[in-house]
């Protein structure tokens, strides 16, 4: 199906626009020590409603509502930088994971995890957040969004602070990223578990669990959703490293043969496929493929390469981008409910964290750092966010204050960092080795 002149050129101006946007705030935001995602969803914020859609809103809705495939488009690249970022996420979580600080690890996972989740199960019975609620109508679906918003950590995110400050190779920062992976996993299954209670009936008649004839909020159902996630992951640690170079160096895998990137391209596609049939979300279709690939070797280590640079040049910032122009400052941000959420959910992160830290043996200066660094919330909370946006979970309201409080905390936890390895002169941890061989004076902005 081919498109015309008018919806073609709609489309790819607004393309343009936003790649514009995203690339040259996030390279602002990183010359000033930020995030690059943060600089990447206020491109988006600018050309949306919030900005130009108040300053002319006829521009902004020429731009990207009146052609007849500009939204259908944009939808597309949503979806496939959406994928690329769990793939490229994937491959991050497969080599962080460390058994060193096993100790650390576990404490802060355990009481960062469950306390905060808790915390936001007792918020919702003192505070009413009915009105947050979004066209699915489902009240536990939404507990659980809510519960997993106080309790996630970005590995994207947080990973890419501390590279910018030189400090990836420190104990620090294997603490704080192999306690993202476990968080992260725990989000991922819960997620997974909330998006099934929003499944409506016979929605997809070509899935496993149509085929088997459960009901998605049924006990039978839940128990199914919450097990084939868990078995999806589990394929990673099962097959184990070498899976997919194996499949590589199959003798008559002719697809590899004539490219390695599109045999990267089509295991990503195909584990997708293989969530989507058995009822587990794309997202972690992707995310499998990208842990499945995160061990290859030469050419297809390359390729692997390759995929990533071109998702973070194209399609992962035209996902943030997009990400911002859904944002409504003006019609469904809520300051004071903001504000208290903010506030409700650092300290309690930051708490648990730090006692997690502390009981794990850390001192009070490395235990702060560990939790404020575990407090931001970037990639993973903004997935969280637009994925149940997506599902109806959530309205556009819970939405903006979902994506605020993602890009907030992961400012405050870039701006905490640097300043405490000024003051630390270098180090993070009050017994940490590693620093004392790290160069003392920290890079300049790239």
């Amino acid at each position: 199906m081919s498109l015309s002149n008018s919806d073609l050129t709609h489309l790819l101006l607004a393309v343009v626009l936003l790649l514009l946007a995203a690339h040259g705030l996030g390279w602002l935001a990183a010359r000033l020590s930020q995030p690059r995602v943060a600089g990447e969803i206020l491109g988006g914020l600018l050309l949306g409603p919030t900005v130009l859609g108040l300053v002319a809103p006829e521009w902004q809705r020429a731009l990207f509502q009146d052609g007849k495939a500009t939204q259908p488009g944009l939808g597309i690249f949503y979806q496939l930088g959406l994928l690329l970022l769990m793939y490229c996420s994937g491959a991050e979580l497969r080599s962080i994971l460390s058994r060193r600080d096993g100790k650390a690890t576990t404490g802060i996972a355990v009481l960062g995890n469950v306390v905060p989740f808790l915390a936001g199960l007792g918020f919702l019975k003192l505070y009413d957040t009915d009105r947050f609620l979004g066209p699915a109508g489902n009240r536990t679906a939404f507990v659980l969004v809510f519960a997993l918003a106080m309790a996630v950590t970005s590995i994207p995110v947080i990973s890419r602070i501390m590279t910018d400050l030189g400090i990836m190779g420190t104990r620090f920062a294997r603490i704080v990223l192999s306690v993202a992976v476990l968080e992260d996993l725990l989000v991922y299954v819960v997620l997974n578990l909330a998006l099934a209670m929003v499944a409506p009936p016979h929605a997809d008649t070509f899935s496993l669990p149509e085929l088997l004839g459960l009901q998605p909020a049924s006990a039978l159902g839940n128990a199914y959703y919450v097990a084939v996630t868990l078995a999806f992951f589990a394929l990673a640690a099962v097959f184990g490293p070498g899976t997919a170079q194996r499949l590589a160096g199959v003798r008559g895998n002719l697809l590899h043969r004539s490219s390695p990137l599109a045999f990267q391209l089509v295991l990503l596609l195909a584990l997708t496929t293989l969530a989507t049939f058995l009822g587990v979300s794309p997202i972690f279709g992707a995310l499998v493929a990208g842990m499945l690939a995160s061990d290859l070797r030469g050419e297809d280590e390359q390729a692997r390469q390759t995929v990533h640079r071109f998702a973070f040049g194209f399609f992962i910032p035209l996902y943030f981008a997009i990400v911002g122009i859904r944002l409504d400052l003006v019609h469904h941000f809520e300051p004071v409910f903001f504000v208290l959420f903010l506030a409700f959910a650092c300290l309690t992160k930051a708490i648990s964290c730090y006692a997690g830290a502390r009981l794990a043996g850390q001192g009070r200066r490395g235990a702060w750092n560990l939790a404020v660094a575990l407090n931001a919330r970037g990639g993973p909370g903004i997935v969280l966010a637009s994925v149940a946006l997506d599902a109806g979970i959530i309205n556009e309201s819970f939405y903006t204050s979902l994506v605020m409080l993602a890009l907030i905390t992961s400012v405050l936890a870039g701006s905490w960092l640097q300043v405490a390895l000024r003051r630390g002169r270098g180090r993070l941890l009050d017994d940490d080795q590693d620093d004392e061989r790290r160069p003392q004076q920290l890079p300049r902005p790239a």
